[in-house]
Formats: structure tokens, C-alpha cells, sequence
């Protein structure tokens, strides 16, 4: 009954959008990574958008003022990883932060001396669990221009990590899915990138990738909606569990 009712009220916010056809064109044509989907997708995409819209609140950080086009832009390119998914995955938290620029938050670490240390780190975003997602603005604005960068779907990639914990590179698994074969899959992979990281080789990954396993999750989503072929190329495996659990194959998307 419940989900009944969910429904018939997200078809009500969908078909009340006061969002225009002008204001739709506007925000796709600024994200040439939308290009390359169907018609059908397109349109589930702008509903995803607009119900993430209505769930989320914006905020503007130090007097930053969030506007309608950038709230939309930023809307399209996190709800493009939930496609398949539906916007169910993204509950728990309703923030994000906007900042005009790269931002420096000042942190406190304890050691496993006890001893506490004041730290800062320069960053265009970040995903706190069951908190909100923070992005820098400036990078924002271009993350959709396919050069295998895009700040959005790296900070939501680490939403869809956290839904089980901290996050780690290991996200729910659908029921298909086999845990052990995405751990595997996963590990060989982050200790090759490492080596080849190490060794100062390029195959077109940001090296921040190698840092973590949560980051080379996040790192390597942006490769698979951006350039899809790099990941394919260098880890196919690795694009294949992807695939799997974000039930998308961008590089058909390619050949179209």
C-alpha cells in the first residue's frame, strides 16, 4: 500500500515539474555525457531529476548562492549512475553543499598515539556518511564534458559505497551478483593500478584512484560513464562487475 502511494505521488511531483523544455535543453546541452543516451533514458533521467530535486536541499556555502540551472546540472549527473538503480539508494541524508570554489576544511585526527593533530586538505568534494554530499562549483559546471573526470558522479559513487558502512569500494550487490568475484575482481585490479602508479605509467586514470579502495571505486565509476573504453581496455573485468551493478553498458552507447 505504501509503495502504492509513493508512486502516485511521485507521478504527481513529475507531471507538476515547473521545470521548462527550455531549461531542460539548456542544462543537457551543457553535459555533452548525456548525449550518447536513448530517448527513453533521457526521459527517466529527467524524472529521477526531478524527484531527486524535490528530496534534496541545496545549500550554498559562505554566501554562494545555489540557482535553479545549477541545482538541475548537478541533479542530471548524480542521478545518471542510478539510472537502473532508482533513487531509492540515495536515502538517509537530503544536503548538498555548494561551494563557488575548492574549499579547506580544517580537521582534527587522533593517532594511535592519542595524540590529536590539526589537519587541512584542499578539495573540490567530498561524501559524508548519512550526511551531505559537498561540491565545489567551479568543478561541478564541467564534470560533463567527457575527459574522464567528473566530480558529481565521484562524490555519489561514494554514496552508493557508504549505503552498507564506511565506504570501502564494496557497494550492496544485487542479487545476481557474486560477493566473491567482485572482491577479487577488485583487489587484483587496485594492486595492479597501484603498481602501474607507482612506476609513473599512464593509461588515462587519475592516480588518486590507487589511494584507497573507496577511491579507485569512485575514480573508476567516473571512467565508466565517461570513457568507458579506457576501463574496458585495461580492466575489463573490473567493467564488467560495473556493469553488473550499475546495469548500464556505456560502451554500447559509444557505438551508437
Amino acid at each position: 500500500m505504501f509503495e502504492f502511494f509513493r508512486n502516485w505521488l511521485d507521478r504527481r511531483i513529475i507531471q507538476h515539474s515547473s521545470i521548462t523544455s527550455a531549461q531542460w535543453a539548456k542544462a543537457f546541452s551543457s553535459l555533452p555525457i548525456l548525449d550518447m543516451l536513448t530517448a527513453d533514458e533521457k526521459q527517466t533521467l529527467r524524472e529521477l531529476a526531478i524527484l531527486f530535486l524535490h528530496r534534496k536541499v541545496f545549500e550554498g556555502a559562505h554566501g554562494f548562492v545555489v540557482t535553479p540551472p545549477m541545482t538541475l546540472i548537478v541533479a542530471l549527473q548524480a542521478c545518471l549512475p542510478i539510472l537502473k538503480l532508482g533513487l531509492g539508494v540515495y536515502e538517509g541524508w537530503v544536503s548538498v553543499i555548494v561551494y563557488p570554489a575548492g574549499f579547506v576544511p580544517k580537521r582534527v585526527i587522533t593517532d594511535e598515539y592519542g595524540v590529536e593533530h590539526h589537519v587541512q586538505s584542499n578539495l573540490s568534494g567530498e561524501s559524508w556518511q548519512r550526511g551531505p554530499v559537498v561540491l565545489a562549483w567551479d568543478e561541478t559546471v564541467h564534470a560533463g564534458i567527457i575527459d574522464g573526470h567528473n566530480l558529481v558522479i565521484h562524490e555519489f559513487a561514494h554514496k552508493l559505497d557508504m549505503q552498507n558502512g564506511a565506504a570501502n569500494g564494496f557497494p550492496p550487490l544485487h542479487a545476481d551478483m557474486r560477493i566473491d568475484t567482485w572482491v577479487e575482481i577488485f583487489s587484483v585490479g587496485f594492486e595492479d593500478f597501484q603498481h602501474k602508479c607507482s612506476r609513473g605509467e599512464s593509461i588515462g586514470v587519475d592516480c588518486y584512484a590507487a589511494s584507497s579502495p573507496a577511491e579507485f571505486f569512485a575514480v573508476l565509476s567516473e571512467i565508466f560513464f565517461e570513457r568507458p573504453d579506457i576501463l574496458q581496455r585495461h580492466y575489463a573485468a573490473i567493467y564488467d562487475q560495473l556493469r553488473q551493478y550499475y546495469r548500464q553498458d556505456p560502451l554500447t552507447r559509444l557505438s551508437v
